[in-house]
């Protein structure tokens, strides 16, 4: 089949007759001729080039692949879907600030599944996409041209584009959490009752990098190093059953993450992270519990930004604004928020024993993954990549190792004092 570009076929004449003036808004559908796997396939390059008034990206594949390219706005996305593909890009800067385009990213979006998502500056027109054939010392090629549209047309486009797709057409939704029996499985058996379940959150991953360090050290890989540097620490105290969020490079929504520790029965929820800041000379681990009202602003600044990773990560929830509330707003167990405190303060004792702390160490804001009603939850970020010292030290698996043996013993006593708690 000759690759090209998909419309919906139930369109009323008035928007094919926009469509002619406009191009094609805000979705579009390509299939490259052939297999539709691209499970063998891998990408080993990213190119943006501006030519005139349009914005070029080029992907430079091994094999040929089904792929989806469509546009979300608030904030204006292009996102490009592919089958789960390898990575092996060139060792430099991948393409920014080049035409409408401001950044990219990549990674595996969920089984199966791998995303690019570009941030860009301005309403998206995608005007073209296709994929080209192997020609010379050139392999395949995936192209994407975008232009630029008004905002009011991009936004009846896109109303027009949902409303009318018919039998057959493929509408832009939102990710849906699968069901119970087919979610995703933790990376360990549930725990038997006699161990306390511990559920460890790995922050970002996939599509969804975190933070860029000074040297370029990705916050998602800090973040999954350190998490199972903790789980097997607990695991081996045979008193603990640790369970990781995610267990590979792979993204996780935000809600998704607090659902899976409320199913596995989690009694503690650990989201680890590690910041960046423009003031590269600040430097030091903190721990975070859930509060309406953050302790101050670098800490709601935070929070705003970690509570943005599913829209990073090219989610539209702009029809899920009730679940979202239901799910990640209910803030009725005022108990959890007390048992995280208390969580809170013994691993700031612990941890100052290993490592420099930022001050005012225990802090408070509104993050997302803390909002579990029934877990008590604690969010740690480990230090800042920003600062080189801290990255550094975030590399090195002997320090992280110290870190995970502070954060065993803070487990064990808050543990402790629970049972004991009960017994009177």
């Amino acid at each position: 089949m000759h690759s090209g570009i998909r419309v919906f076929p139930t369109f009323t004449s008035d928007f094919v007759r926009w469509l002619s003036v406009f191009s094609l808004l805000t979705l579009v559908v390509g299939f490259a001729a052939g297999t539709a796997h691209g499970a063998n396939s891998v990408v080993t390059d990213v190119r943006v080039g501006q030519h005139g008034q349009t914005t070029r990206l080029v992907l430079d594949l091994t094999d040929k692949v089904a792929f989806k390219v469509f546009a979300l706005a608030k904030p204006y996305r292009i996102v490009i879907d592919l089958p789960e593909v390898g990575w092996r890009l060139p060792s430099r800067p991948l393409p920014a600030s080049i035409g409408m385009l401001k950044k990219l990213r990549y990674g595996l979006f969920q089984p199966g599944t791998s995303r690019i998502v570009l941030d860009v500056n301005k309403p998206p027109n995608i005007e073209k996409s296709f994929i080209l054939r192997p020609e010379g010392k050139s392999g395949y090629r995936l192209v994407v041209d975008l232009g630029y549209v008004a905002p009011e047309a991009f936004v009846s486009a896109r109303k027009e584009i949902i409303s009318q797709g018919g039998a057959g057409a493929t509408a832009p939704v939102a990710y849906v959490s699968p069901s119970p029996s087919l979610k995703a499985k933790p990376d360990v058996i549930p725990a038997s009752p006699a161990k306390r379940i511990v559920f460890i959150d790995p922050g970002h991953g996939g599509v969804d990098p975190g933070t860029i360090g000074a040297s370029g050290t990705y916050e998602k890989h800090i973040t999954l190093a350190m998490a199972r540097q903790l789980q097997s620490q607990l695991n081996k105290t045979g008193r603990f059953q640790a369970m990781l969020t995610r267990k590979r490079d792979i993204f996780v929504p935000l809600r998704d993450r607090v659902a899976r520790a409320r199913d596995a029965g989690a009694e503690l929820f650990i989201s680890i992270h590690a910041d960046a800041i423009k003031n590269r000379k600040t430097r030091g681990l903190s721990v975070y519990t859930l509060s309406e009202r953050a302790s101050d602003r670098e800490t709601a600044a935070l929070a705003e930004k970690e509570n943005k990773a599913d829209l990073i990560a090219g989610i539209n929830f702009g029809e899920e604004t009730a679940e979202i509330s239901n799910i990640l707003i209910d803030l009725t167990r005022r108990e959890s928020m007390n048992q995280s405190a208390k969580f809170a303060i013994g691993l700031v004792k612990q941890l100052r024993r290993q490592t420099k702390l930022l001050r005012n160490t225990h802090r408070f804001a509104g993050f997302a993954v803390l909002k579990a009603p029934d877990v008590p939850s604690v969010l740690i970020e480990l230090g800042f990549l920003s600062n080189r010292s801290d990255e550094k030290a975030l590399k090195d698996k002997k320090y992280r190792a110290k870190l995970a043996k502070s954060m065993v013993r803070a487990v064990s006593s808050y543990f402790s004092n629970t049972e004991e708690a009960h017994k009177k």
